[in-house]
């Protein structure tokens, strides 16, 4: 039939046209165009709509969006299999155009997918595609392979050195997909192309991770820390602590400058210690963490990009010579937040009451509440105002009849905190400590106070029960200078004068007669005497020794001191 032969001829056109593609192309993978054969005996001369049509399912693959449609191009495909099964990979998607002409746009696009970390004995993806060419030969040898990262020209090619020589080999044109671009970066290969990558692993992104951690973060869950360390030699240690590290810390950076060594000891939350000797430079691994330690002639440099596995104790093997500093700086986890409560229980069943929120200190690394002091201790951390709120607003049963009852913070002040006058100071100089009761009471219509929960008070600050008191320095003795000798020739006495001065530098009484200097001590002139030996010395004028008997007995001052 001649239809028959025109649909036997076009598919022979079709075949030539797709051998003249592929030879022009030797060989490489290209991507052609895909269109639909429609015998044109078929093809109606002018659109026909009919009702009767079945429309078409939204769920098949040739259904398209109606900018699907102006464009023609198909509905885009399923996705592929993931890449990679952990570490982030590729996955792509398909579409066909539908037209013998040029569709704009492109027919494939990815997406990131296996956003999950690796686990620890998984190994590197970039240094698995080097190992896997260890059965080839190269130039007639076999070779280990390692990897060669951050190639600033080519990131996304294979390259490779041979383990043991200086040998650079580019072992193929691309890395697999999902293979980072770089070590310290989210971006990866897709198809021969670094492509950026952010921290919601989202293509194209550029959401960044804050210095804690965080992504899109504002770098209020860590603080900054830094510091530096004096090696002392002359203590006689063998070893000594720089800095404890804690366990999710980042951005860890130390530099040692001097003759003596750095080594690393680890302990987790479960107890279990380790320890890591730097002895040359590379990358070393605790705790499923990388340490990148580089010694040089003049100092070593201990990098950790971080989270710590645990807690990292920086330590300093004491060489000896010339003492060596050493300036660190990293970011520390706030590991105790507040984190707000529930309202507490209504203050009344009926009638208008009041309930409260309050705030507990949490510890992030344990997951339980603790004491408000270890919230305390960052600066960084404010504490959540506690909200109030009224509650069973509902009048009460009144037997006796309709009873109207106002809300309760219009009829009697709220709870407050009621404190008692503080203690006598601990001690009298010196810095002492002072205390009172701090409790929470009720105020009720009549005027009459009691005391109640305390959480009914935790919607303002609770006032303190401790404060510092006489904190200026005890008095203290203070010797003069001593006197001439009180002979000319051979041994004598000298004396001086001792005061007990106090912190406003005047003489008064409170020094601790244990610890008084002595007021006198022999003294020896060089002089020879000339004199008979039965004959004693003669004193000088004692005017120095009446002076300090009179001060030993002078009236101490009875006023203490405030």
């Amino acid at each position: 039939m001649p239809g028959s032969c025109w649909w036997t001829a076009a598919l022979l056109l079709l075949a030539a046209c797709l051998k003249v593609a592929v030879q022009a192309n030797d060989g490489d993978a290209v991507f052609i165009r895909e269109f639909t054969l429609i015998r044109r005996d078929h093809l109606p001369e002018e659109p026909l709509h009919d009702s009767s049509q079945k429309p078409e399912d939204p769920s098949s693959r040739t259904a398209r969006s109606e900018e699907d449609r102006d464009t023609l191009w198909d509905a885009w495909g399923s996705w592929s299999e993931c890449s990679r099964t952990c570490g982030g990979g590729a996955s792509y998607s398909l579409r066909r155009c539908l037209s013998s002409k040029t569709c704009e746009g492109q027919n494939i696009k990815y997406r990131t997918c296996s956003n999950v970390d690796c686990p620890p004995d998984a190994g590197d993806f970039r240094a698995q595609q080097c190992s896997a060419h260890a059965d080839v030969r190269y130039q007639g040898q076999y070779h280990e392979w390692l990897p060669v990262y951050n190639d600033p020209e080519n990131p996304c090619t294979l390259k490779c050195k041979a383990k043991g020589s200086g040998l650079v080999v580019e072992l193929a044109p691309k890395v697999l997909d999902g293979t980072r671009c770089y070590t310290e970066s989210l971006d990866m290969c897709i198809s021969g192309a670094c492509q950026i990558v952010g921290c919601d692993h989202e293509l194209g992104s550029t959401v960044k991770e804050d210095n804690c951690g965080v992504c899109n973060g504002d770098g209020s869950s860590c603080r900054l820390v830094r510091g530096h360390y004096k090696s002392q030699h002359a203590s006689g240690k063998t070893e000594d602590t720089v800095v404890i590290i804690p366990y999710k810390s980042r951005h860890v950076r130390l530099v040692l400058k001097g003759p003596d060594h750095l080594y690393v000891e680890s302990k987790t939350l479960q107890g279990v210690k380790g320890e890591l000797v730097l002895d040359k430079t590379g990358q070393y691994h605790l705790e499923n963490t990388t340490l990148d330690y580089q010694k040089l002639s003049d100092k070593e440099v201990l990098k950790i990009t971080g989270p710590l596995g645990a807690d990292f104790t920086v330590k300093v093997q004491l060489a000896g010579g010339a003492d060596s500093v050493v300036q660190y700086i990293y970011y520390q986890p706030i590991a105790h937040r507040w984190r707000e409560t529930d309202f507490f229980p209504c203050s009344v069943t009926c009638g208008g009451g009041y309930q409260l929120t309050s705030a507990e200190c949490y510890d992030l690394r344990s997951g339980r509440v603790v004491v408000d002091q270890y919230c305390h201790y960052y600066p960084e951390n404010v504490k959540p105002k506690p909200k109030l709120q009224e509650c069973n607003m509902e009048p009460c049963l009144d037997s006796d009849g309709y009873k109207q009852i106002m809300p309760y913070d219009l009829y009697h002040p709220l709870p407050r905190w009621e404190s008692s006058p503080w203690t006598a100071c601990s001690t009298s100089c010196g810095g002492g400590i002072q205390s009172r009761s701090v409790s929470c009471v009720e105020e009720d219509m009549q005027g009459t106070i009691t005391a109640t929960e305390e959480w009914k008070c935790l919607y303002s600050p609770k006032t303190a029960i401790l404060q510092p008191c006489n904190a200026f320095d005890c008095p203290t003795w203070l010797a003069q200078e001593w006197s001439p000798c009180t002979v000319t020739c051979g041994q004598g006495l000298r004396y001086r004068v001792v005061l007990c001065i106090d912190h406003r530098g005047l003489h008064a009484g409170g020094c601790n007669p244990t610890t008084k200097p002595h007021i006198k001590e022999e003294c020896l002139v060089t002089v020879p005497c000339y004199k008979s030996i039965d004959t004693l010395p003669v004193e000088a004028k004692p005017v120095w020794h009446k002076q300090a008997i009179e001060l030993e007995e002078e009236v101490s001052a009875t006023e203490e001191p405030t």
